[in-house]
């Protein structure tokens, strides 16, 4: 095997990314600290043509240094916004018709492996706080909430990491059903 050269990857343009059909994936930001995180969810989120990041609360926007550098310039290619209450957003998603999917450790979750998107249906995920998780009003209100299943002694992953798994999951499986 030999490894590709970056000319080799079929990369699409800032442009051609833009008009590119999306994912139905919305990312939603919960107050989260981590500049590193949210970039690392940028760079996810152009992977995987997920359609829009929200950024809630405490998260910060670009442009910054922190964020750029594990966003590797994602923040020119995936749409955001940002919005001061994530409750508020959550009412408005609901209200368009898209399935908000708190991704938390929560009574009565649905394991990440056991959750199957539905065709022609758009599903916000929302990640929280590294500390305090999705609040728990947005919890509440939401449609679903996935959990990954964790083996360890940990039960905890790294938001940037969470989002990874969840998106890649739900990007496949959408893939694989509806295509």
């Amino acid at each position: 095997m030999r490894k590709l050269k970056n000319n080799e990857l079929d990369r699409l343009s800032v442009d051609a990314f833009k008009e590119a059909k999306k994912t139905p994936i919305i990312i939603v930001l919960d107050n989260i600290r981590s500049l590193n995180n949210i970039g690392s969810v940028f760079r996810t989120s152009d992977a995987f043509l997920v359609e829009k990041i929200y950024l809630c609360g405490i998260t910060a926007t670009p442009p910054h240094k922190d964020i750029h550098k594990t966003a590797l310039g994602s923040t020119d290619t995936v749409a955001w916004e940002h919005v001061e209450n994530t409750m508020d957003l959550v009412e408005k998603l609901k209200a368009d018709k898209v399935k908000i999917c708190s991704i938390e450790q929560a009574e009565n979750a649905t394991m990440l492996n056991n959750f199957t998107p539905e065709e022609n249906t758009k599903y916000a995920l929302v990640f929280g706080n590294e500390v305090k998780g999705v609040a728990q009003n947005v919890v509440s209100a939401s449609d679903v909430v996935i959990e990954i299943p964790q083996y360890g002694t940990k039960h905890s992953l790294n938001i940037s990491v969470s989002c990874g798994v969840v998106v890649w999951n739900i990007f496949s499986k959408l893939v694989n059903q509806f295509n």
